[in-house]
Parts: C-alpha cells; structure tokens; sequence
C-alpha cells in the first residue's frame, strides 16, 4: 500500500502542478502581465509547486527531512540525472547568462543553506525570510537589467482560455496538489518504517526523484521533438528556487530541524559539490557546450551518490 500511494501521489502531484500551471498563466494573460514577467515568476512558482506543498506538509507534520531531503535531492537530481539524461541524448549549448547570473546566484543560495543549517541544524524563520528576500532581489534584477538572461518558459499553448477553464484549472490543481502531497507524504514515511530506513533516505531517493520527474519529462520531450532549446539556465534556475522560495516559504511557516545528521555531513556536500562541478563542465573540453561526455560522468556521479545512499557505510 505505501508504494501505491506514493505513485498515486506522485501521480496527482504531477497533474496538479500541470492544472496549476495552466491556470496560473492563464490568470496573467487575463490581466496582461509581460510574458517575461510569467515566465521568471508565475512559471517558476508552478513548476515548483509539487516541491513547496510536500516540502510545507512534511515540515508541518513532523517529517522535516522529508522537506529538507526532497529538495537537496531535487537539486542532485536536476544536475546528476535529468541534466544528464538530456545532454546524453544531445548536446546543449550554454549561454553568457550561465556564467554572469545563473551559477553565481545557485551557488550563492547552496552556501547560505549550508551556513544557516551547518552550525544549528535549523533553518529558522528569520533565515527562510532572507532566502525569500533573496530570491525577490533576484527576480528584480533579472527583470530590470538581465532581460535577455530569462528564458521564455511559457508552455507552447499561451493561449487565453475561458474563465470557466482557468478556474477549474486552478481547483484541480489545488485539490490535486494537496492530495497528492498527503498520499505521497503516508506513503514515503511509511515505506521508511517498513524498511527500517530513515525518512532522510526516502526523502532523498524516492521523493526527490518523483518530484524531478515533471523536469526530466520536459527536457527529453522537447529534445525529442526540437520544439525548444533545452537551457541549463532553466535547470540551475529550478535549484535556486528549490532553495530560496521552496525552503524559504517553508522554513517562514515553520523552522526546519535536521533530524538525520547525514543531511548534513553527506547529502549537502554532495549538493555543493555537483553544483560546483557544472561550472568548470561548461568551459572544458568544449566551451560554452555539453557533450554526451559530461552527460556520462555527471549520471555516473549520480549514480554513486544514490549507491551512498541505499548501500549501508
């Protein structure tokens, strides 16, 4: 039963996150918002929406490293399996923007969960308000000065639909969203006390990995059909939201307290550590390009890190 709710769960999550999506640009087309303003921040919110509700859930219910695992998971998973997936199937070529906003800014978002949690174990209130506060910061800037760094990701069908349609959008997508969370929630503790794992290791592997599914779907979609130029931006944008509003939004609702010290001494430094990884990537042996190459070594240090993790030390 626990694996059954928890594909169910991921199931609605999935299509709540798509309904939300849906109805959130449609509600900005209905007011006329700037399709670039859609694409940094309306987007953005409801493509990580699956992430923010399971993270708030876990926090609120007593499974913080469910929350805190499900998004150093994502951030793994987006960099070592999805980015990997889809340069193995072709090569990317990476933009000015990687270098001058991208990186720095995830990078900057990974240290300061690092420094937050590293001394306490909790990520506070206050703490959640300054990655909040940093991520609006960001947005700003990118918007008034970085234009040209922000990635059209409006779904190919931005058509205004009827008002009728952008509501029941929006209360599927609410309704699926919370059930699914709930479902994938009983399920992921469950299979923890089944098989006597910690809710860290769930967390990490089965929650992160089905939260990243929407993400790898997309990229191998579109590279399959040449509909859309696949960005590593769009990737290390979805890491730093993962940690500023994600994180950020949760941790202001409630404090997240490590329970695993493995989040700690293992999990982050393998999130920092990929993270850093990309950077020298990009620039060698091809320029500004990802090959199947780093496509091979990046899915093999995935791959490493989730034998790390199922594998008793």
């Amino acid at each position: 039963m626990n694996i059954t709710f928890v594909l169910i769960g991921l199931a609605l999550l999935i299509l709540g996150g798509n309904w939300l999506l849906q109805s959130a640009v449609g509600f900005s087309l209905r007011l006329q918002i700037p399709k670039i303003v859609i694409g940094m921040t309306v987007v953005s919110l409801a493509t990580s929406a699956p992430e923010l509700i399971v993270s708030i859930q876990s926090a609120l219910e007593g499974h913080a490293d469910i929350a805190l695992g499900n998004v150093i998971g994502s951030n793994i998973a987006n960099l070592g399996l999805v980015l990997a997936i889809t340069i193995l199937i072709a090569d990317i070529q990476v933009k000015e923007s990687f270098y001058k906003t991208d990186w720095p800014v995830m990078m900057l978002a990974s240290v300061l969960l690092y420094l937050f949690i590293a001394f306490d174990g909790v990520l506070s209130r206050w703490e959640g308000l300054l990655l909040f506060a940093l991520l609006i910061v960001v947005i700003i800037y990118l918007l008034r000065y970085q234009t040209s760094a922000v990635v059209d990701e409006m779904p190919g069908d931005d058509k205004p639909l009827p008002l009728y349609q952008d509501l029941l959008y929006l209360v599927l997508g609410g309704v699926g969203l919370f059930a699914g969370s709930e479902l994938l929630i009983t399920g992921a503790v469950g299979m923890a006390t089944e098989l006597q794992v910690s809710e860290r290791i769930i967390g990490i592997t089965v929650v992160s990995i089905g939260t990243s599914i929407p993400e790898l779907a997309a990229s191998v979609i579109a590279i399959l059909k040449k509909e859309k130029a696949i960005s590593l931006g769009n990737l290390i944008g979805s890491n730093m939201f993962n940690i500023l509003a994600v994180l950020g939004i949760t941790s202001m609702i409630t404090p997240i307290s490590v329970g695993d010290p493995r989040l700690l001494s293992h999990d982050i430094f393998w999130m920092l550590g990929i993270a850093l990884l990309v950077f020298p990537l990009v620039f060698g042996p091809v320029r500004m390009k990802l090959t199947w190459k780093e496509g091979l070594l990046l899915l093999t240090l995935y791959t490493v890190f989730i034998y790390t993790m199922v594998v008793p030390s």
